[in-house]
């Protein structure tokens, strides 16, 4: 196996969503794994790429992007695009040769794949709900259960980026594939500590009730500190300058655009009620903000007591979070430092090693049983 990997690259194909973490995630173990010498066949799905992802891979010699805008299963009605995009997947493995499978998505682990295929479990619709709403999801998502529930049946192994994730994966979907948690990680090139300014800054869509930047937007006019807000951050009153607030929106940034706003922020807050891990906290951390999040399981295994945690349905106590912290400095200070100390465990390489184990151990699994099945025909 030593030899084989040090002559040829490890082939991977790899599906990988569009929007959100998933993408960044995907870039950065693709770069990462470049020093294992690991090629990855990367497909898209959702949107079409954007110029700025578009600048982030085009000098990887290891990608070669097949860009595609097939639905995701968490889309509407997405089932017929699944199936179509499934049986190209499966022709793609097939031409290309390809060594594993590494889905960033649920259903395609149902395929009848030749070779090991893993699945790295991200966020699912039933464990949002459950955090979010309290419940299960109506019966509108009855296939979504079924597609996920048969991928992850069928799937060699699992990856979720924390217990909290892997244990709602399980306990959901009663996912009883060998798995392992193996924590994202960033690499700190573009992400460090500038002169702080008093702003608080915060990324997500104001829609998303599982990042629950609602909460943030009520209590902007108690904190003295201007709130920044990038994504899909629109108001439903017009632009935090028209609507009164102390907010202004950024819409959507580039990485190297969020590193500039994160290296000047004070204070980074996500009063998340569902996040299995989130990238862009970590940045903020490598940043040297001090960090202010939902406290929820997930959250606090990562960030243990580098973080401050907040109800994510009380606006007046994270408006007291956020105003002790602007009237400490040496808490700021304290709380910073923390972070910044805790996220020096989440490194790109880190998480590339891990991989490349469990890569190594699918494919010795899977020769093993090849060379069983010739032996005994």
């Amino acid at each position: 196996m030593k030899e084989r990997i040090e002559r040829q690259p490890l082939k991977v194909l790899m599906t990988t969503d569009t929007a959100g973490g998933v993408w960044s995630y995907s870039v950065e173990l693709c770069k990462a794994l470049r020093l294992h010498n690991v090629h990855f066949y990367l497909v898209t799905t959702g949107s079409p790429l954007q110029l700025s992802q578009k600048m982030e891979i085009e000098h990887l010699e290891n990608i070669t992007v097949y860009e595609r805008e097939f639905l995701c299963e968490w889309m509407d009605s997405p089932w017929q695009s699944i199936d179509e995009s499934g049986k190209w997947l499966l022709q793609l493995a097939d031409k290309l040769q390809v060594d594993l499978v590494h889905l960033n998505c649920f259903a395609y682990g149902s395929l009848p794949w030749k070779i090991p295929v893993m699945v790295a479990a991200h966020s699912d619709v039933f464990s949002w709900w459950l955090a979010v709403r309290g419940t299960y999801p109506p019966k509108e998502w009855n296939e979504y259960f079924k597609r996920v529930h048969t991928g992850l049946r069928n799937a060699d192994f699992i990856i979720a980026s924390s217990r909290a994730a892997m244990n709602d994966i399980r306990k959901t979907y009663s996912a009883i594939a060998p798995g392992r948690v193996i924590y994202n990680g960033r690499s700190s090139e573009i992400f460090h500590p500038a002169q702080k300014k008093p702003f608080i800054y915060s990324s997500g869509s104001i829609s998303d009730e599982a990042k629950n930047i609602r909460l943030l937007v009520e209590t902007a006019k108690r904190v003295p500190y201007e709130v920044r807000l990038a994504g899909d951050t629109s108001i439903d009153s017009g632009s935090g300058e028209r609507a009164g607030l102390n907010i202004k929106c950024l819409g959507k940034l580039s990485e190297k655009e969020m590193a500039l706003e994160l290296s000047a922020a004070s204070i980074y807050v996500l009063p998340a009620k569902y996040e299995p891990f989130s990238l862009p906290v970590l940045a903020a951390a490598l940043s040297g903000c001090v960090l202010v999040l939902g406290k929820i399981n997930s959250l606090k295994e990562i960030w243990k007591d580098s973080a401050m945690y907040v109800d994510t349905n009380d606006a007046g106590k994270l408006a007291n979070t956020i105003n002790f912290l602007v009237e400490n400095h040496e808490a700021r200070f304290y709380y910073a430092q923390r972070a910044r100390e805790r996220a020096k465990n989440f490194t790109a390489s880190a998480m590339a090693f891990s991989y490349m184990q469990v890569y190594t151990k699918l494919l010795q699994s899977n020769k093993q049983l090849a060379y069983a099945q010739n032996f005994y025909k």
